[in-house]
């Protein structure tokens, strides 16, 4: 046993000597194949904007959608009634997109920008959190005036996809992109 312990404490200092020997050297680590980079990078994901079938509308521009997210705007224009927006908890990629995409924002600065609003009494409720993609449809679904989003491939007939600036999921250009 002591004699296995002492080879590979040799083995491991000479595989540490060599790789100390070849970075003075300058030896650089070998850098991945393109292909392999690709390989190791997921496929975009695009994120549909949902709302209750009831909304009358079919169409937001960026800036009116960053408006309901941002709790700026807290009824629909189009007489859709009061705007709910519903987002996925915390650590969930696609609500780490919004935050990013649409909200331009981390999680600390989403919090403390609704904390604020709240305060202030800007806001009476801040969006309210879903663990899943089926209790963010079903959510949007059952309330009218809801708005969320959820992957474009995890869309059902439960609710309706809004276009943003002309646009829907899979169109050329579509912003809503992780």
């Amino acid at each position: 046993m002591r004699r296995a312990v002492s080879i590979l404490v040799i083995l491991a200092t000479a595989a540490g000597a060599s790789l100390l020997a070849a970075r003075q050297a300058g030896a650089t680590r070998p850098q991945p194949s393109a292909v392999t980079r690709l390989v190791q990078r997921p496929a975009p994901v695009e994120l549909a904007i949902i709302v209750n079938k009831s909304n009358p509308n079919d169409n937001l521009s960026f800036s009116e959608l960053r408006e309901y997210f941002l709790a700026e705007r807290n009824n629909w224009s189009s007489g859709g009634g009061k705007v709910r927006v519903v987002m996925l908890e915390p650590g969930e990629p696609e609500r780490e997109a919004v935050l990013h995409l649409i909200y331009d924002m981390s999680e600390k600065d989403f919090n403390s920008y609704f904390l604020g609003k709240k305060f202030r009494g800007e806001i009476q409720e801040e969006p309210r959190l879903r663990s899943s993609t089926p209790d963010m449809i079903k959510t949007i679904s059952n309330l009218p005036g809801a708005i969320g989003y959820v992957r474009a491939d995890e869309i059902d007939a439960s609710v309706k996809v809004l276009r943003v600036d002309g646009l829907a999921p899979g169109d050329a250009g579509y912003r809503i992109r992780q």
